[in-house]
């Protein structure tokens, strides 16, 4: 599996969890300048949900959610910004990371955390 394709099994893995979940996907992969949203959700409570879905293949470089520094929590920020502007949202939002580990493309472990930024 190339980068890319272990990337993009992540994503369609953290979109059924979040469905099985109860919660509405409404945009993947949403940019705007160089940012990049992996995915944006309601929250079964109502509560728009900006999700970064990081996936990895191994466990041996810590945890794929040690990825999200905060350069990279603050370029999301920027990017929810946009989407939120362009939909005309001012309600709550929530900041959340997945990561899913694979084994020999197999899922291995996902785990949820929920307001993870800030």
């Amino acid at each position: 599996m190339t980068h890319l394709d272990i990337g993009k099994s992540g994503e369609s893995i953290a979109i059924n969890f979040l469905e099985e979940k109860g919660y509405r996907i409404i945009r993947q992969n949403f940019r705007a300048g160089k940012g990049e949203i992996d995915l944006i959700a309601w929250s079964p409570e109502g509560c728009l949900v900006f999700v970064e879905v990081k996936t990895r293949s191994l466990d041996g470089y810590g945890g794929p959610e040690e990825a999200v520094d905060r350069k990279k929590q603050d370029m999301i920020a920027r990017t929810a910004g946009s989407f939120m502007a362009q939909i005309g949202h001012e309600g709550e939002i929530r900041f959340d990371i997945i990561s899913v580990l694979l084994a020999r493309g197999e899922l291995k472990s996902i785990r949820h955390a929920e307001d993870a930024f800030f």
